[in-house]
């Protein structure tokens, strides 16, 4: 669980830094539909660090496995999901090409739908 906490402060970090970054260094460059789905990548990263930080909290009320099984799921997302929204609001200032991104998003989101369900498992299966 140590590595939870690790990833969970990482992407949490990340996300105050991108958080930051979109509100002060894209607001002018970014068109505003482009600026918004930078912001939900930032906010489902944070919503996924914290539900990382919260499977350790609570880490002897859950049964092991499925809490591996989420934790995994919940960092699989956080790469898909939100990676790919960065990736794809910014490729009018980066000249990026993105577009073979979009079917990804929706990958990441089954995983953290997966993520969610496997917590749920995870308490319901604790002894």
């Amino acid at each position: 669980m140590k590595k939870n906490i690790l990833f969970a402060a990482v992407f949490g970090g990340l996300a105050v830094v991108l958080g930051a970054f979109a509100a002060h260094g894209l607001k002018e460059k970014l068109e505003p539909t482009s600026l918004a789905v930078f912001e939900t990548a930032v906010k489902y990263q944070f919503y996924h660090a914290f539900a990382l930080l919260l499977l350790v909290a609570l880490g002897s009320y859950l049964q092991e496995r499925f809490a591996k099984y989420a934790a995994t799921c919940f960092i699989i997302g956080i790469v898909l999901f939100s990676g790919s929204l960065y990736l794809l609001s910014t490729s009018s200032i980066t000249g990026f090409s993105a577009q073979w991104l979009g079917p990804i998003t929706p990958l990441g989101g089954l995983f953290f739908i997966s993520g969610w369900v496997c917590f749920g498992l995870a308490a319901v299966k604790n002894k």
